[in-house]
C-alpha cells in the first residue's frame, strides 16, 4: 500500500526526561511497522510548564506538526494512574484534559516512560545489544528493564499465554536504598543530610547526580557528573561502590519480578561509563543471594545502545491504541 492510498500513519512520540525532551516522527505502515523519520530535542530545564512543552512541540523539526499526526504519545517520568500525572524529577505535572483539548482528544496517549522502555524490547531498537552476563534471552519467561539517568527507572515484561506480552509499569526507583557496610551507612546518612527526606531512594543513589554526590563524599571533590565520569577507572572507590549499588539494585528487581529470560539496562548513566555495570563489584553483587544465586547466575543481562528505545516503545503503544484502518 502506499501513502497516497492512505495506509500510512504518522506518529508524534514525546519522551520527557529528566535532563531532555525528545521528540520524534514515526511512519506506520499497514503492516504495523515503524519507521523513525527524524528526532529533535530540547533542555528539560527550557521547558517549565506544560504550556512550554507544547510550544516546544509545535516548534521541534521533526517533519510533522502535532495538528497533522494521527497519534501523539507522551512518555512520562512519573505514576500514570489518573487524568494528572506527577513527575519524578520535574517541577510541573501533567494535565492529560487540558491535552486532549489542546491536541485532540482520541489522539492522544500518555505512559510511564519506563513502560515505553520495556515496549521498545520488543522493538528493532534492541536488535543489538551489549552482553554483560552470558546466557539467552528468553521472551516467553519475564524479562527487566532497569536503567539509571537523571533517576532510576525499571519495568517488566511479562509474557501472555497467546503469545503476547503486558509492560509492567513500576515506580521501584521511589523506594528505598539498601547500605549495609559502614562506609555505606555513613554515605547514606551524607546523603539523608543533603537531601532533607525521610528515607534514600533509589533514584538519589542511581542517577547522575548520585554519581557526584558519592564521588564528593569519597573525595571531597564536588564535579557535575561529566568530570567524574571522566576520571572514572575500575580501580576508582567511587566507580566500585557505584557499580555494586546498580548491581544490588539490578539483582533486587530481577528478584522481585523473577526476571529469568533476561534483564536490559537502559539509561545515560551506563550508556555514557560503560565501565560502571562492567565492573566486577557489579557483577558480585548482582550474584549475591542466599537463595538464588543459581538463578541469578543463569539470567543475561544486555546494555542496550540504541538511543530512542523509549521512542520506539511509545510509538509502539500507541501503534498499539490507534483505532484499525478499515
Amino acid at each position: 500500500m502506499t501513502e497516497e492510498a492512505g495506509q500510512t500513519r504518522r506518529i508524534l512520540a514525546i519522551d520527557i526526561g529528566g535532563t531532555h525532551c525528545r521528540f520524534a516522527h514515526f511512519k506506520l505502515d499497514a503492516a504495523g511497522g515503524l519507521r523513525l523519520m527524524a528526532v529533535s530535542r530540547v533542555r528539560t530545564a527550557a521547558v517549565d510548564s506544560q504550556d512550554a512543552l507544547l510550544t516546544a512541540l509545535g516548534q521541534a523539526t521533526v517533519g510533522l506538526p502535532p495538528e497533522r499526526a494521527d497519534a501523539l504519545v507522551f512518555a512520562v517520568p512519573g505514576a500514570v494512574v489518573d487524568r494528572r500525572v506527577r513527575f519524578a524529577n520535574i517541577d510541573w505535572d501533567l494535565d492529560l484534559d487540558a491535552l486532549d483539548a489542546a491536541l485532540g482528544a482520541g489522539r492522544v496517549f500518555c505512559l510511564n516512560d519506563f513502560t515505553a522502555q520495556a515496549l521498545g524490547c520488543r522493538t528493532e531498537a534492541t536488535a543489538e545489544t551489549v552482553e554483560l552476563r552470558p546466557g539467552e534471552l528468553h521472551s516467553d519467561l519475564v524479562q527487566a528493564v532497569i536503567g539509571a539517568g537523571t533517576g532510576c527507572g525499571m519495568a517488566a515484561l511479562v509474557p501472555l499465554s497467546d503469545g503476547g506480552f503486558l509492560p509492567l509499569a513500576s515506580e521501584s526507583g521511589q523506594t528505598a536504598a539498601t547500605f549495609y557496610d559502614p562506609v555505606e551507612q555513613a554515605f547514606a546518612q551524607y546523603l539523608g543530610r543533603l537531601t532533607g527526606e525521610p528515607y534514600v531512594r533509589v533514584d538519589t543513589v542511581l542517577s547522575g547526580s548520585g554519581l557526584s554526590r558519592l564521588h564528593c563524599f569519597l573525595t571531597g571533590e564536588d564535579l557535575e557528573p561529566a568530570a567524574v565520569s571522566a576520571r572514572l577507572t575500575e580501580h576508582s572507590r567511587t566507580a566500585a561502590l557505584f557499580a555494586r549499588f546498580y548491581g544490588r539494585a539490578v539483582r533486587d528487581y530481577a528478584l522481585t519480578v523473577v526476571a529469568a529470560g533476561g534483564v536490559f539496562l537502559s539509561g545515560g548513566v551506563a550508556a555514557k561509563n560503560p565501565l560502571l555495570v562492567r565492573h566486577p563489584e557489579f557483577t558480585r553483587e548482582f550474584l549475591e543471594s542466599p537463595t538464588y544465586g543459581e538463578l541469578l547466575a543463569r539470567i543475561p543481562v544486555r546494555l542496550i545502545s540504541h538511543d530512542h528505545t523509549g521512542l520506539f516503545g511509545a510509538a509502539r503503544y500507541a501503534a498499539n491504541h490507534l483505532t484499525p484502518l478499515a
